[in-house]
Parts: C-alpha cells; sequence; structure tokens
C-alpha cells in the first residue's frame, strides 16, 4: 500500500480497467514534479458496485485521512478481486426528513408512540404500495420492519373514530385554528374493481366517470390545504350531504364556535346553505348564475356598447328579511376574460353541432341548445344569447358583511389547495385502497393516508419542493457502510446544493416545533 508523501497535493479519484475486465477504483496523489502515488481502493464489475467504491474513495478524501491499510490487495487467485460488501445502506436524509416532519405535528403522541403506524406512514410517502410490499419499501429504506403479521394486528386499531380524531386533533393545533379560520372542503371518490356492492362501496356519481362500487371521501382542510380532518361515506351518498357531518363533528371535537366554511357551488345545496346558517356558521360558497344578475344588467345599461373590463367586481346586498332565519349576504359577481374566452368557445361548439343535427347532418345527441317542439328541432338562440351574456361571470355569496369583495373571492380561489392535496393523495400517495375489501380495513387504510398527506402537506410547505420531487430526489442519497479488509468505511454522495437547503430547512423547522 503507498503512503501519503508530504507534499503530494490534487487527489482525485479515477476508475482505470483491469486486465480481467473488472473496473478499479483509486485514488492518484500527484505532485508538482510529476510523481504519482495511487491507493487502490477495489476492484468492481457491476456499475452499481463501481458507484459504491468511488463514493467510498470520496469519503476518504473528504475526510482528509491517510492511508489506512485495509488489506485490499489483490490475491493472484482472485486477479482483479470481487466487490466489496456492503454491511449496511439507508436512505438516511430522506427518512430523517419525513420522521422531522412526523414529529413536528406532534403525530407520535397522537398515535400514542405507536412505531407500526409511524412505518406505514413513512413507506406511504417513499413508495405506496401494499401493507405487505411496505415491509420491502422500509427494508430498502434501512428501516428494520416490523412483520406482516403485527400490521394486520394493528390495523383494526387504526380503523377506529378515536384514532382519527386523535391524529386530526394533532393537525388541528398545529394548524393553529381561531375563529377567524378559513375551512376549504370538498369531496372525491375512490372507486373499487367489484362487481357487487356491499352497503358500503356502492356504485354512485363518480368524478372520474366509472360504474364500478365507490365510496365518497370528505376531506376538511385550513387555507392553505393542510389536511384537517377525513371520513368516507357510503359511494351512493349524495355529495352535498357529507359536508355539515364533517364540518359538525369536528367543530365539537375542538370546541370551535365559529368559522368560515369555503366550499364550491356544486357543494351548496338549498337545505346546506340553510342548514350553515342554522348552525350559525359564516361561509363563503360558489354561487351559481343561471340568468343575467340585475347588477349586471344595470351596468350594462349605464354603460351601453362598452365591453366589460377584466377583473369587474358587481356587489349585490342581499339583506335579510323579516321572517328570513339567516343573516344579511352580499353576492359579488366578477367577470374574467379567460373564464369568457373559454366559455364562448364552448358555446360555439355545442351550437354548431346543434346547428348540424337541425339540419340533419349529425345524430342528435343531448345537446342544451337544441330545441325539441313535437317531431321538430330547431336551434334554442333564445338561450343561446343567455349563455353568451352571462359568459366569464363567476358569483360569489357569503354572509361576511365586514370584508371586502377581494378577500372573498380570493379565499374562494383558495379551494385549489384542496383541489392539490386530493391530487397529492390519489397520486403521490395512491390512496384508493386496492388491497382492502372490508370497511374496517378501508378506514385504517384512509388514517394512514391522511397522516401521510398531512407530513407531505408539511414538507412542501418547508421546503418549496412538491413532495413527488421531493422523494424522488432525496432517496438517490443513500448512507453506505463497507466492509474493507476488517474495516467499515461510512460512504455517501455529496449533496446537491438545493437538496442539503431543504434538508437544513426542514431539520430547522423540525427543532423549532
Amino acid at each position: 500500500m503507498c503512503a501519503l508523501i508530504l507534499g503530494f497535493v490534487s487527489p482525485y479519484v479515477r476508475t482505470v480497467k483491469t486486465a480481467s475486465g473488472a473496473r478499479a477504483v483509486q485514488i492518484v496523489y500527484s505532485s508538482h514534479k510529476g510523481s504519482r502515488d495511487i491507493e487502490h481502493i477495489g476492484s468492481a464489475r457491476t456499475d452499481a458496485d463501481v458507484a459504491l467504491l468511488r463514493a467510498a474513495a470520496r469519503q476518504r478524501l473528504v475526510a482528509g485521512q491517510g492511508v489506512l491499510d485495509l488489506g485490499l490487495e489483490l490475491s493472484a487467485a482472485a486477479e482483479g478481486g470481487g466487490p466489496l460488501p456492503i454491511t449496511g445502506s439507508r436512505m438516511g436524509h430522506l427518512v430523517e426528513a419525513i420522521r422531522g416532519g412526523y414529529a413536528a405535528l406532534g403525530l407520535p403522541e397522537a398515535a400514542g408512540r405507536d412505531e407500526v403506524f409511524a412505518q406505514l406512514v413513512l413507506a406511504r410517502i417513499i413508495e405506496p404500495t401494499s401493507k405487505l410490499d411496505s415491509i420491502r419499501v422500509l427494508q430498502e429504506a434501512g428501516v428494520s420492519p416490523p412483520a406482516y403479521r403485527t400490521v394486520a394486528r394493528r390495523l383494526p386499531r387504526y380503523a377506529k373514530p378515536e384514532w382519527r380524531q386523535a391524529v386530526s386533533a394533532a393537525c388541528a393545533r398545529h394548524a393553529g385554528l381561531g375563529r377567524a379560520s378559513l375551512m376549504l372542503y370538498d369531496v372525491s371518490t375512490l372507486y373499487f374493481e367489484t362487481d357487487t356492492g356491499d352497503g358500503f362501496r356502492e356504485s354512485g356519481f363518480s368524478k372520474e366517470r366509472r360504474l364500478e362500487p365507490q365510496i365518497t371521501i370528505g376531506l376538511l382542510t385550513d387555507e392553505s390545504g393542510f389536511p384537517l380532518a377525513i371520513e368516507a361515506f357510503e359511494g351512493n351518498k349524495a355529495e352535498t350531504a357529507t359536508m355539515l357531518p364533517v364540518i359538525r363533528a369536528f367543530m365539537k371535537a375542538h370546541r370551535l364556535h365559529d368559522v368560515t366554511v369555503v366550499a364550491d357551488a356544486g357543494m351548496v345545496s338549498a337545505a346546506n346553505q340553510q342548514a350553515i346558517e342554522a348552525e350559525g356558521l359564516s361561509f363563503i360558497l360558489g354561487a351559481r348564475v343561471p340568468d343575467e344578475p340585475y347588477v349586471l344588467a344595470q351596468w350594462r345599461r349605464d354603460n351601453p356598447g362598452r365591453q366589460l373590463p377584466d377583473g369587474l367586481v358587481l356587489t349585490q346586498p342581499w339583506p335579510a328579511g323579516p321572517t328570513d332565519a339567516r343573516r344579511d349576504q352580499v353576492i359579488y359577481y366578477q367577470y374574467r376574460h379567460d373564464l369568457a374566452r373559454r366559455t364562448l368557445k364552448g358555446i360555439d361548439e355545442q351550437v354548431g353541432k346543434a346547428e348540424r343535427a337541425v339540419e340533419g347532418k349529425a345524430p342528435v345527441k343531448r345537446n342544451r341548445f337544441i330545441k325539441l317542439t313535437g317531431a321538430s328541432k330547431s336551434v334554442n338562440r333564445q338561450l343561446e344569447a343567455k349563455a353568451r351574456s352571462i359568459a366569464g361571470i363567476k358569483g360569489y355569496v357569503t354572509n361576511l358583511t365586514d370584508v371586502d369583495a377581494q378577500f372573498v373571492i380570493g379565499a374562494y380561489h383558495r379551494l385549489f389547495e384542496i383541489e392539490k392535496s386530493f391530487r397529492m393523495s390519489k397520486s403521490d400517495l395512491r390512496a384508493r385502497p386496492i388491497f382492502h375489501h372490508k370497511r374496517e380495513s378501508i378506514e385504517a387504510h384512509l388514517a394512514v393516508v391522511f397522516a401521510a398527506l398531512a407530513v407531505s402537506r408539511w414538507i412542501e410547505h418547508e421546503t418549496g419542493w412538491s413532495i413527488r420531487r421531493f422523494t424522488k430526489t432525496a432517496r438517490r442519497y443513500r448512507t453506505i457502510e463497507i466492509n474493507a479488509g476488517g474495516h467499515t468505511v461510512t460512504a455517501a454522495d455529496p449533496l446537491p446544493d438545493d437538496l442539503a437547503t431543504a434538508l437544513n430547512d426542514i431539520k430547522t423547522a423540525a427543532a423549532r416545533h
């Protein structure tokens, strides 16, 4: 073995091919006089093994160590030697970051220090798969996994309402809810690959336009999209009937007397709105605009021939009457040019199809602009004119009378955050419980997904990275232990600057919490 000689500078790692066809990894120490000394680290034949040896060599250079006799000389019989044995490999950076977020949210205490639940959440974020295959994910991450029988025994515990309520309470404490807090609500559906329903998994209106039995998921978040509560309902339950049970249960559990509920127009029936008023809650809701509002017609009378300016907001007070069991309300109407352009394009396409159908050039299909009178059909020009007159108009109704239009419209547009959470749960976390068939196991699965969604949103908030980008990047940088000549060498690739910054942000935030 070579010794490090004073005056040798600029050491570097190189890979050379051996006579046997293997690749040797070496550290070369060069001097200003042109002489070189070479330290042989090891030889390997696969790209993965070569990468490990190069990582070990870089680790030695970074540590600034002198040459240590690791017993790596090649024997004549080996002729090039074999790859060095790996005694340990771990996704250390990724695992610690996820565990940091899990702890920062107070989930260990909420879950009663249940390590199996924590590991299922960890595996769900790293690589969402079945509970059985999660054991493989944990092993690849360098985490000692529980036995599958242990996981199966714990699932009934995670399915209990008390378990989800405890996790929900931890998330609510982190969100710091108060009287003026905005809470976003939306629903989605998760289908099952089966033909028959069982009372819970039932066919119903599907957002994915599927006919299989499904369940309906109601998700409640704060204004940033951070999850607060999740509830599963029968697949044939109307979306509008899911909102109030979730909100009532959440407010009762956390002793909230008033919050502002933000929801889309499709979520709110007339009965829902009355029930929200009866609960004494504040709300910001999307409002359907079936006809030209009075304030819009008035604006056009006052501005003949003038095009609606982009961003125009019109205010229509809606005071409560003496017999109305509600608070005063305000409806805001906003015109957006981009929305008008998209809407008019759709109207043009539908009217064109209606005209071709009326002329007998195309079959008559479901089209709102086709008017049937007995056996005759025609294009409904009156409906077309009405649709064009309100193109680009969006309505917002609220019983908050002490805020301005900008606050109301801005709060409503925060609904994209809950849509993002649903997309994350369906794609990044693969929430569809395809490996579960009983309600108990489905509820347990959703408890794990909910906690994983909370940790994922926390990581995104602290780093500015999407959870997909973060896991995909961080999992590549492993900490590796190599046995070389009876000595254990710890090797790791240097982190890129952006990942190092993201990991430091997580560490700092976790320590703060």
